[in-house]
């Protein structure tokens, strides 16, 4: 049965650092692209970073230089390192899979992700 769990969340203050997590069980991550996605209250949902199958990445310009994705394909994890947090980036984050078997494929669009997390809350406050 195919899961996906974040976990991680928190409270911290402006500038700080958190790495939350994506537990895929039941994906193999070399056929499956994973997003992060995040929403704020009174937002619509928007993707933060995702790293596809081939194992490229892409962030949103918000958060490039700041926050890096990066994966454990034995252990069937996504990770999302945030780094010089601020207020605007509290959010509950979502981790998303989307199926890519052909590596040449781009990056998936938000509506091809077919897999969703509960959230984590992140919030980033003094």
């Amino acid at each position: 049965q195919k899961q996906l769990a974040e976990s991680g969340g928190g409270l911290v203050q402006p500038g700080g650092s958190l790495r939350i997590s994506c537990g895929a069980s039941g994906f193999d991550l070399e056929s499956y692209a994973i997003g992060w996605f995040r929403q704020a209250p009174g937002k619509e949902r928007e993707e933060v970073s995702c790293i596809n199958s081939g194992g490229t990445v892409k962030y949103a310009d918000s958060v490039k230089g700041r926050f890096s994705i990066s994966r454990d394909v034995a252990k069937s994890m996504v990770y999302l390192q945030m780094n010089s947090l601020k207020s605007e980036d509290t959010a509950v984050y979502y981790c998303a899979a989307a199926l890519r078997l052909d590596y040449g494929l781009p990056f998936p669009a938000q509506v091809e992700f077919e897999y969703w997390g509960q959230g984590t809350q992140v919030t980033v406050s003094s």
